[in-house]
C-alpha cells in the first residue's frame, strides 16, 4: 500500500494508539454518571470536549434541562471549494456517555485489566466506543483525507429512552450522509444490522381503600386490577413476529389488612417491524381503559421509547462496506439481529444509513461482570476509518 495515502497513515497512526486509547477509556470509566446523574455524564463529557478540542476540532454543547448535554465534535470538509451534493452530507460518529449504574459504582469496582480484557461500569456500553470513536476523528484531522464533514455525536440520555438527546440525534440524522453507532460489537465480534424497536410505560390505577376485614365489601381492589391487567397485557407476546410485552415492575397497596387504594405497573414492550407498534399499542390502551375490577380507573403514560433498526438498501451497502474495510483490518464480521434497543432506531428512521455495534467488542452489559476485549480497540478504529474513507467508492 501506498504510505502516502490517507488510508495507510490514518490506519498506522491509531496502531499506535491502543495505551492512550486505553488511557482515556480508564478516565472516562472512573468517571460517574448514571443516566439522572447530569453532572456526572456532563463531567465525562468534559474529558471528550478537552480531548476533542485538543485534536483541533471544534466542540458545540446542545444543553440537556435533566439530562446529559449533547456535544457536537466537528471536523469540517476539508479543500478549498465547498462539498457538494452527498460529500456536504455529515458523515455521523455516534454513542452515549451515560450508563445504567448507580452513583458511586466506579469508586466500587474502578476500570481494571485483566488477561487481555478491560473491566468496569459502562467500559464496553459503550466508553469504549465514545474512546474508539475520538480516535477516528483525531486520526482524520491529524492525517487529513476526510470525504466530506465529520461529526462525532456524544449524547447523554440513550439508557433510558433518549428523552431529551432524541431531536437532537434526529436533527443530526436528517442532515446525514451515513451513521456508524459504536455500540459494543456483539462477543461474536458481529455488529448490529437490526434491533428491535421499544416502548417503556407506567399504568397507575386507582381503587377504593377499606378495611379488609371490617368493611371489605366497600373496598375497590387496584392490586386486583393490576394482576388482571398484567395478563391481559402479557397475552398480547407473540413470539413469531417478534413482539413481546414484560410487566417487570409492580407495586401498590396500603397495607396487608386494606384492600388496595392504588397500583402500577411498568410494561416494556419490544417489536420488530414499525407497522405493530401502533397495533399493539392501540390494544394496550383497550386494556388500560377496560375495568375488570368494576369501580377501578387507570391511566397510561408514556416513559420512553426507541424506534427499530431496520436496513433499507442504503444500509445494506454500508455493511457491506464495513464487513470488507474489518476483513482489511484482521477481522470476520457478520450482521446480528438484537432485541435490544439503540439510538441507531432513530437515525434510521430518519432516512439516514445506519449501522450499529461497530464499537471495540464486549459483554455483559448493564452487569458487574461487563468486559472488552482490548484486543479489538485498535482494529475496529481502522475498520471505521476505512469505511468512512471508502464511502464513495460503495455508492455512498
Amino acid at each position: 500500500m501506498n504510505t502516502e495515502t490517507p488510508e495507510a497513515r490514518i490506519t498506522a497512526w491509531l496502531a499506535t494508539q491502543q495505551d492512550a486509547m486505553l488511557a482515556m477509556l480508564e478516565k472516562l470509566v472512573n468517571t460517574d454518571g448514571g443516566s439522572y446523574d447530569k453532572a456526572g455524564v456532563d463531567a465525562v463529557g468534559a474529558h471528550i470536549k478537552a480531548f476533542c478540542e485538543s485534536q483541533g476540532l471544534a466542540v458545540e454543547t446542545v444543553k440537556g434541562e435533566r439530562h446529559g448535554d449533547c456535544l457536537r465534535a466537528i471536523l469540517p470538509h476539508e479543500g478549498g471549494a465547498p462539498a457538494r451534493g452527498n460529500h456536504a452530507a455529515n458523515i455521523v460518529l455516534m454513542g452515549h456517555r451515560d450508563t445504567v449504574f448507580p452513583k458511586g459504582e466506579p469508586e466500587r469496582r474502578p476500570f481494571t485489566i485483566r488477561d487481555g480484557r478491560a473491566y468496569g461500569p459502562g467500559v464496553s456500553d459503550m466508553k469504549s466506543g465514545l474512546v474508539m470513536n475520538m480516535f477516528v476523528l483525531a486520526a482524520f484531522a491529524k492525517c487529513g483525507g476526510a470525504p466530506g464533514p465529520l461529526v462525532g455525536l456524544f449524547t447523554g440520555d440513550e439508557e433510558i429512552g433518549s428523552p431529551e438527546g432524541r431531536a437532537v440525534i434526529e436533527e443530526e440524522a436528517r442532515g446525514a450522509r451515513v451513521v456508524f453507532n459504536s455500540e459494543p460489537g456483539r462477543p461474536s465480534g458481529n455488529v448490529v444490522t437490526g434491533r428491535k424497536g421499544g416502548v417503556f410505560m407506567v399504568f397507575d390505577i386507582e381503587g377504593k381503600a377499606a378495611h379488609s376485614g371490617g368493611n371489605f365489601e366497600k373496598g375497590i381492589s387496584a392490586i386486583g386490577e393490576l394482576a388482571h391487567k398484567i395478563v391481559a397485557i402479557h397475552a398480547l407476546t407473540d413470539l413469531e413476529r417478534g413482539i413481546t410485552l414484560n410487566v417487570g415492575l409492580v407495586q401498590g397497596g396500603q397495607s396487608v389488612n386494606t384492600v388496595a387504594p392504588s397500583a402500577q405497573g411498568q410494561i416494556d414492550l419490544r417489536y420488530k417491524h414499525p407497522a405493530d407498534r401502533d397495533e399493539v399499542m392501540a390494544r394496550i390502551h383497550d386494556i388500560i381503559a377496560r375495568s375488570f375490577v368494576p369501580g377501578t380507573k387507570a391511566r397510561l403514560s408514556i416513559k420512553g421509547e426507541f424506534n427499530p433498526l431496520t436496513q433499507d438498501p442504503a444500509a445494506a451497502k454500508l455493511f457491506t462496506l464495513y464487513q470488507a474495510s474489518a476483513a482489511d483490518a484482521g477481522l470476520a464480521v457478520n450482521g446480528e439481529f438484537s432485541g435490544g434497543c439503540a439510538d441507531s432506531g432513530f437515525t434510521a428512521q430518519q432516512g439516514a444509513p445506519t449501522i450499529c455495534a461497530v464499537g471495540p467488542v464486549g459483554g455483559n452489559g448493564h452487569a458487574p461482570e461487563e468486559y472488552m476485549e482490548i484486543a479489538t480497540m485498535v482494529p475496529r478504529a481502522q475498520a471505521l476509518a476505512r469505511s468512512i474513507l471508502r464511502l464513495e467508492q460503495a455508492g455512498l
